[in-house]
């Protein structure tokens, strides 16, 4: 099952069907044809069976009606061999079933996973070497300006989770937060939680004296803390509060599919802070990584 911090990239991606054609154009420098519409189509690639091909994002693109560049778009959080055979397949297979040429975005936050993606594939075709344009966390815009906000708002929250913890999160949160609140209502509540968890602690602090205190808006994020409360709790009834508290952080990282390695649970429970176990806790809801809850450096 995809881990949370997947399916929230993947949905920026959809809510945005132009989003991977700019990141292309603009961040990565890929030439694509001209267009004036960008839609989404189904993500699924098979074509013959027993072969099954699913891709993030497909997105395709239109010059006045005809479909000019089929865009494949991929999240990889982790090293995957057998990516390397089905992404070729996946540009192949989309190319036929659309009639124009296939291009891949590759979106990967680690370092150590973007620098694999983006080494070339040799498919065994003469001539045939895919090279992945892939999106690292270090090119993503740093979007400040609010007119650039307001008008990419998925670009926005998109900058906000690769920069929030830096010394720009303020000023990124700045340009994002008046952007977000011109959305329907479920996709605000969702970009606001992502971009205040994505924030550094002075410029979380900053937003909450704005806001007179902060509650989690989306409900994927109270589902998920209020989840880990409960079966933290159940599991720790007799262990004391701290350990509850530390439970139920577990609890919503295993529930949101993200992995946790032996030294961080052991690093979780034998946290004894309240306060600090509480703000991990509102952090696992909606963060990106484990490393995101627990304040380390990616």
């Amino acid at each position: 099952m995809p881990s949370m911090a997947h399916e929230i990239l993947v949905d920026l991606f959809k809510n945005r069907p132009s989003l991977a054609a700019e990141i292309l154009v603009e961040v990565l420098g890929v030439s694509l044809p001209a267009y004036n519409e960008a839609r989404i189509v189904s993500a699924d690639l098979t074509e013959i069976q027993p072969a099954e091909y699913r891709a993030d994002v497909v997105v395709l693109l239109f010059d006045g009606g005809t479909p000019v560049r089929v865009v494949i778009v991929e999240v990889q959080l982790a090293l995957d061999p057998q990516k390397r055979f089905s992404w070729p397949a996946y540009a192949m297979v989309s190319r036929a079933v659309h009639g124009c040429p296939a291009a891949l975005l590759i979106v990967a936050p680690d370092p150590v996973v973007a620098g694999w993606c983006a080494e070339p594939i040799e498919t065994g075709i003469p001539g045939f070497v895919l090279r992945p344009p892939v999106l690292r966390r270090t090119a993503v815009p740093v979007v400040t300006d609010l007119a650039e906000a307001a008008r990419r708002p998925e670009l926005g929250v998109l900058s906000a989770l690769a920069h929030g913890e830096t010394e720009k999160g303020e000023t990124i949160a700045s340009a994002v937060l008046p952007a977000i609140q011109g959305l329907d209502d479920d996709r605000a509540r969702f970009y606001y939680d992502l971009v205040y968890n994505s924030l550094n602690e002075a410029a979380r602090h900053a937003l909450e004296a704005m806001m007179k205190g902060y509650e989690y808006q989306s409900d994927f994020a109270k589902r998920y803390v209020a989840q880990g409360r409960a079966e933290g709790l159940t599991e720790g009834r007799t262990e004391g509060r701290t350990e509850e508290a530390a439970r139920a952080v577990l609890t919503v990282l295993q529930v949101r599919g993200l992995v946790v390695s032996d030294a961080v649970r052991e690093r979780i429970l034998a946290q004894k802070d309240p306060e600090r176990l509480e703000r991990w806790l509102e952090k696992a809801a909606v963060a990106a990584s484990v490393a995101a809850v627990l304040d380390e450096p990616n």
